[in-house]
């Protein structure tokens, strides 16, 4: 079997991260491989927002909690969070950003490090908030926030393998 399809099968999202930080060398072929990810007609609508301060990690746990109604780490203490979203006047922005999510945690889980799809990133940046955040980082554009994707080293053990539902497929000849 292929490396690639290898990870696909054995990836898990990750709930609880030690604090070591991801050097900036994984971080980067991370990185790069969200890039690589397709999109509509490739016209590229995603952007990753790459979040190692402290700080702004912890403002953006704090927004994304605000959304979910709760006073707990949404991030589950990951160091790193990456904001992805994308221009929303391209059509396939949303399908483009899943894409880019998909690769992101498949390049994370090839390098050793643990990631998990974090949710709400759009309701975090279609606040007065997120815009001002997006400003703060000279950011323009009419963007859709899509996900977080959270990244760091498991502390523990990887959840074990859900079975797959009953008719997931079906097959036609």
């Amino acid at each position: 079997m292929s490396t690639a399809i290898e990870n696909m099968l054995s990836r898990r999202s990750i709930r609880k991260y030690k604090q070591d930080p991801v050097p900036d060398e994984i971080l980067n072929k991370i990185l790069e491989a969200g890039t690589y990810a397709p999109t509509g007609m490739n016209r590229q609508s995603p952007i990753i927002i790459a979040v190692t301060n402290r700080e702004l990690r912890d403002r953006l746990s704090r927004m994304n909690a605000r959304v979910m109604g709760t006073d707990s780490d949404p991030f589950y203490g990951a160091p790193v969070v990456l904001v992805v979203l994308a221009n929303r006047e391209v059509r396939t922005a949303v399908y483009d950003g899943s894409l880019v999510m998909g690769n992101l945690m498949l390049a994370a889980h090839e390098l050793g490090v643990g990631s998990c799809w974090i949710h709400r990133a759009r309701e975090m940046f279609d606040s007065e908030e997120g815009k001002a955040i997006l400003k703060e980082l000279g950011i323009q554009g009419d963007y859709e926030g899509i996900g977080n994707c959270i990244l760091g080293y498991a502390d523990g053990p990887d959840p074990s393998v859900r079975p797959r539902k009953e008719n997931y497929v079906y097959h036609v000849r």
